[in-house]
C-alpha cells in the first residue's frame, strides 16, 4: 500500500509538478529531472522491468529509455499517466 502512494505522488509530480516550473532555469529542470527518473524507474520496476538505463525525458512529457523484462531488452516509454509502452 505505501508503494501505490509513492507511485502516485510520483506520477502528480510528472504530471503536473514539473508543468508550474516552464520558465525554470537548468538547475531546477535537472532536479526535476532527477526526482521524476527515480519515480519512473521505480514504476517500470514495479512491472517487472529491470536493467533500466538512458532514461530521458522527451519535450512531450513522456520518458523514454531501455530495460529489460523477463530477458528480453525493450526501449520503453512512460506516458505521463503512468502507461508504458515497451517496444
Amino acid at each position: 500500500m505505501p508503494y501505490r502512494i509513492l507511485l502516485a505522488a510520483s506520477l502528480v509530480v510528472l504530471a503536473g509538478g514539473t508543468a508550474a516550473q516552464v520558465p525554470a532555469g537548468p538547475p531546477a529542470r535537472n532536479q526535476a529531472s532527477s526526482a521524476g527518473s527515480a519515480g519512473v524507474t521505480a514504476h517500470m520496476q514495479s512491472q517487472g522491468f529491470s536493467e533500466i538505463h538512458n532514461l530521458h525525458r522527451g519535450p512531450d512529457g513522456k520518458w523514454t529509455g531501455q530495460a529489460v523484462r523477463n530477458g528480453v531488452p525493450y526501449t520503453v516509454t512512460a506516458e505521463p499517466d503512468g502507461r508504458l509502452t515497451p517496444r
